[in-house]
């Protein structure tokens, strides 16, 4: 019984230290896990703390990036306003350097004022001066229009005659005087003005300023330079406004009018075939000379009455 007894006590004793171990490995193995679960809950802190840390400090510097790329498009910013401050600057010197070619343009129409005066001052004369229109042949300077002012150089009026009567008794007094084509203005515009020679031979001058009146020798000159008197005409003839297809060429530029004349006692004749020119030149018997064209191709000389009405054609000096 003692031996069983004590057998007993053996297995129990045995028992007991098996489930003591047990006990403790098992209790080992809870804290393990419980260590490895805490390890765990640091690591996922850990994770967290790292997340968290990162994200935002990855997110501030983003932000930062961010922040940079914003301070940089505000530089560029900036720097596309100084440009723009820039190009603003060119185009203002632009603008001032355009200023001075405004201001010569607008002097223009101070001169063209300055001319309008200096005719208002001495009417026509002035006028058709600066506006006449020239041609050099020969190497002397023809305007191509016909003379067409109502006063003399000095600012003097030269009377016209509207009738009949007042033509001859300018004449009969050898004074100066002009008239119109049929005293219609009208034929003023194409022809100019039909002069007696004695407005022609006046002191005061019948010729605007920096112009003179031809002579024989002009005329003799510029039919040579033409050709000769016998074609020159054609040349100088106008190539419209002559009547039965007499028209010339005006190879020379010189614009000849059929513009007629006024004889003695006040009569026209012959516009539209006619075409006449007085000379300073002196004839006899109380004549002087002109040039004329007709319907063929001559330029032809003559001497004519004083008291005639005839078209002038200045030079230039």
């Amino acid at each position: 019984m003692k031996k069983i007894g004590s057998i007993t006590m053996i297995a129990v004793f045995f028992l007991l230290c098996t489930n003591g171990l047990r006990i403790q490995a098992q209790t080992t193995q809870a804290k393990s896990k419980s260590t490895q679960d805490t390890t765990k809950s640091k690591q996922a802190t850990s994770k967290t703390t790292q997340t968290k840390t990162t994200q935002p400090a990855s997110k501030s510097t983003q932000g930062s990036t961010k922040s940079t790329q914003t301070t940089s498009k505000t530089t560029q910013t900036q720097s596309k306003t100084t440009q723009t401050t820039s190009k603003s600057t060119q185009a203002t010197s632009k603008t001032t350097q355009t200023k001075p070619n405004s201001t010569q343009t607008g002097s223009k129409p101070v001169q063209a004022n300055s001319k309008s005066q200096g005719v208002s001052s001495k009417s026509e004369t002035v006028a058709k001066a600066k506006d006449a229109e020239t041609v050099t042949i020969g190497g002397k300077t023809w305007a191509i229009a016909n003379l067409n002012v109502s006063t003399f150089r000095n600012g003097d009026t030269i009377p016209e005659a509207k009738t009949n009567e007042e033509w001859v008794a300018a004449g009969a007094a050898g004074k100066p005087a002009w008239c119109y084509y049929n005293n219609d203005p009208a034929n003023g515009k194409k022809y100019g003005k039909l002069y007696n020679w004695y407005a022609v031979n006046d002191p005061r001058g019948l010729a605007p300023a920096g112009w003179t009146i031809s002579d024989n020798n002009d005329w003799a000159d510029l039919a040579d330079n033409l050709g000769g008197q016998s074609i020159a005409g054609a040349k100088m003839k106008n190539s419209t406004g002559w009547t039965d297809g007499n028209n010339g060429s005006n190879l020379s530029g010189f614009t000849g009018l059929p513009g007629g004349y006024r004889i003695e006692n006040g009569l026209f004749k012959n516009m539209g075939s006619i075409g006449v020119w007085w000379t300073t030149s002196e004839g006899k018997n109380l004549t002087s000379y002109d040039f004329y064209l007709m319907q063929g191709s001559n330029l032809d000389r003559s001497s004519s009455p004083r008291q005639r009405g005839e078209s002038v054609r200045c030079l230039k000096k």
